[in-house]
């Protein structure tokens, strides 16, 4: 089975020594029938006590409390996984399920509520304009069909750009702007999906790229459908989530699958920039 060494290292830099506040820390993919975590180590500077706890979603979060003022924040994580799942084509959606649109049963409609109400329901007018070259109410359409449809939508008619700024932009400002980042883009397919009342969801993690480049970290949009389980879609790549993907957190609000979030008090000029590097390769 495939295995592969991901390193990831964030540092914050300030100008004066600044005193660091509760931060939460998501680094460690998601162990599941596809993925196994062989090992797992972090480096952090400067020093703090380290508390993991699995949140509400069954994330890995470590819990980071420190000691003493800083200039530096820095975490280096190095992880080992082992792709288990080498195939990741097939869809086996429930045959009720096939033709949008659909019911969900009633347990599934229980378990997705959450899932399913929008995030920023002040965007349903911008979705629904969006959205009406893809699908008219009245239509009968198939299911996956339609999500790979929405999923290249955003692919051929929005311009990628990285954003370095925190947060991510509102559905119908990614629209209004014609563009955006990974981030902004799974949140729009989010929020279209919960739209047309799917549950859909936002995941952080990992992309392995093309031989010879550096990883990165990235972020896609899943999409549960009754039989086949929470399905992941990547409009940035126009791809689905495949064995290149690597899951780290999935959440309901984007902000709640964050790779590092947290405080820190001085002087509000302190803050002197942030640095990010990935690296994915494969382990013989």
């Amino acid at each position: 089975m495939p295995r592969l060494r991901i390193t990831h290292k964030t540092a914050y830099r300030y100008s004066v020594p600044v005193s660091f506040g509760t931060h939460r820390a998501m680094l460690r993919p998601r162990a599941s029938h596809e993925l196994r975590v062989l090992a797992a180590s972090v480096e952090i500077e400067p020093k703090a006590d380290v508390r993991w706890l699995l949140d509400i979603e069954g994330n890995s979060v470590a819990v980071l409390t420190f000691a003493e003022p800083a200039t530096l924040l820095r975490l280096i994580t190095q992880i080992e996984v082992e792709l288990l799942d080498d195939i990741r084509i097939e869809c086996l959606i429930d045959p009720i399920a096939r033709l949008y649109p659909f019911q969900y049963s009633a347990e599934e409609q229980v378990a997705l509520v959450p899932y399913r109400l929008p995030s920023y329901p002040l965007d349903g007018p911008a979705l629904h304009n969006w959205l009406s070259s893809l699908y008219q109410p009245g239509q009968l359409i198939d299911t996956y069909d339609l999500l790979n449809r929405l999923n290249t939508h955003i692919y051929q008619t929005l311009n990628y750009r990285e954003r370095y700024e925190p947060g991510v932009q509102l559905p119908h400002e990614t629209l209004a702007l014609g563009g955006g980042s990974c981030r902004d883009y799974a949140v729009l397919m989010m929020e279209a999906a919960r739209y047309w009342g799917f549950g859909a969801r936002f995941v952080s993690g990992y992309v392995r790229l093309e031989e010879g480049q550096h990883g990165s970290t990235h972020a896609w949009t899943e999409v549960y459908l009754p039989g086949a389980g929470w399905r992941g879609f990547d409009p940035t790549n126009n791809k689905l989530a495949g064995i290149e993907h690597i899951p780290v957190a999935v959440a309901r609000e984007q902000q709640q699958a964050a790779p590092l979030a947290g405080s820190w008090d001085g002087p509000g000029d302190a803050f002197e920039g942030m640095e990010v590097s990935v690296q994915v390769v494969s382990v013989p």
